[in-house]
């Protein structure tokens, strides 16, 4: 990857290897399918005009850790008043996670990424993203997302946690710390590229 930069002309550029940016692609992806999954159409009628402006959701927090931690409770302490919270605010929460996640994943494609082709036969041809201020905040928003997501599967939830994770002995599980420690990099170029 070549790092965040800005340019002159304005937006913000990077250039990623085919196999990175497929990588990015397929667990912004991931994080969409669960997104859905959790928003999916529920079997009653819904409310018009609760679903109309994004509410209606379910007042049950998830019982996936990854979504719980994606869709927090915001009242830890009461759960009736977390679960109104939540069944009024988490279908526009989720759809907004999902609206981020699929705009990375259309730069990605903007800048040259093809999914019908398969990776090993994919020219060498790196994928080149020009993101606007809007898009910027949407690839902050996935990218920790993202991040957050692996973190729990990893049960990374401190700074000694990553490097335990790190040192493991599970040759999976050390790919998957790198991804974590990658994608931060990536965030981080993003991040020094605005100031």
């Amino acid at each position: 990857m070549k790092p965040f930069k800005k340019r002159r002309r304005g937006g913000i550029t990077a250039t990623f290897e085919i196999g990175e940016a497929h990588l990015l692609a397929n667990l912004a992806g991931q994080v969409v399918e669960l997104l859905r999954d959790r928003n999916a159409e529920e079997e009653s009628e819904a409310d018009p005009l609760a679903a109309q402006l994004g509410m209606g959701g379910s007042s049950l927090p998830p019982d996936d850790p990854v979504l719980l931690r994606l869709l927090p409770d915001a009242y830890r302490d009461d759960p009736d008043d977390a679960g109104e919270f939540r069944r009024f605010t988490e279908r526009a929460l989720t759809t907004s996670k999902v609206h981020h996640a699929e705009t990375l994943i259309g730069s990605l494609v903007d800048g040259g990424l093809r999914f019908e082709t398969p990776l090993s036969s994919v020219d060498d041809e790196p994928v080149e993203v020009e993101l606007d201020h809007a898009e910027v905040q949407s690839w902050l928003r996935a990218l920790t997302d993202i991040r957050l997501s692996l973190a729990v599967r990893l049960g990374i939830e401190s700074e000694e946690d990553t490097q335990l994770v790190a040192q493991s002995g599970d040759d999976a599980i050390v790919a998957m710390s790198d991804i974590y420690e990658w994608l931060g990099y990536v965030q981080e170029t993003l991040i020094s590229a605005l100031e």
